[in-house]
């Protein structure tokens, strides 16, 4: 493993963290999208399926397992021990916009037409765009809270470090898969605006907006 697949893992991971300890602290899930955390949820089940199928290492099983498991949490608190305190009005990106032609795209660019990898495609393409319900919410409502902020940040960044991640894996192992790295694209491109508020004004000190 390179030391940007680890880091962005770890990322990804402290993104996840972030976001639950921002909801239980509070005990509120105010400015959480929860149409992007139910996509979360969808994307991890469908991708890592194989842990009923294969076993590759203690840490990769560990990290599998420790993002469904998270992802439902997250869900859960949101929907369920939280719910009073979301905000349904402004969480209103249509999801099923994203879910619908995705599933279609996956089924007929894949690497390979059987169901597992099908259901990883699906998972692939999907967190691309996975994040779309929460910018959209923020855009709506106008601003962001800080630690909000943090979290989307650190997603960010994941995806980032994983794009040097193929880069690398390219020249020094050979590999090389165009549909998880034009997704990776598109997905990093979505946070291209949201890193340029954030170093001009969040680490600031001021409160991230979104345009409209």
């Amino acid at each position: 493993m390179n030391i940007f697949r680890l880091t962005g893992d770890l990322s990804h991971l402290a993104a996840i963290i972030i976001l639950l300890l921002k909801i239980w602290k509070t005990r509120s899930c105010a400015g959480i999208s929860g149409k992007s955390q139910i996509l979360f949820a969808l994307v991890f089940t469908t991708r890592y399926l194989d842990l009923l199928t294969s076993f590759i290492s203690l840490y990769n099983t560990s990290m599998k397992m420790i993002y469904i498991g998270c992802a439902f949490a997250t869900v859960y608190l949101i929907y369920m021990k939280f719910k009073a305190t979301y905000d349904g009005n402004h969480d209103s990106f249509r999801v099923e916009f994203l879910v619908v032609p995705i599933g279609g795209l996956s089924v007929l660019i894949n690497h390979d037409f059987s169901l597992l990898e099908i259901l990883w495609t699906f998972s692939i393409y999907l967190e691309s765009v996975a994040i779309l319900p929460q910018l959209f919410m923020i855009s709506k409502t106008g601003e962001a809270e800080t630690i909000t902020t943090h979290y989307l940040f650190c997603l960010g960044l994941y995806r980032t470090l994983y794009l040097f991640n193929w880069i690398w894996r390219f020249y020094f192992e050979g590999f090389f898969d165009m549909i998880a790295i034009v997704a990776g694209v598109v997905q990093t491109i979505l946070y291209c605006d949201f890193f340029y508020l954030y170093f001009t004004k969040v680490l600031k000190g001021k409160k991230l907006s979104l345009p409209a």
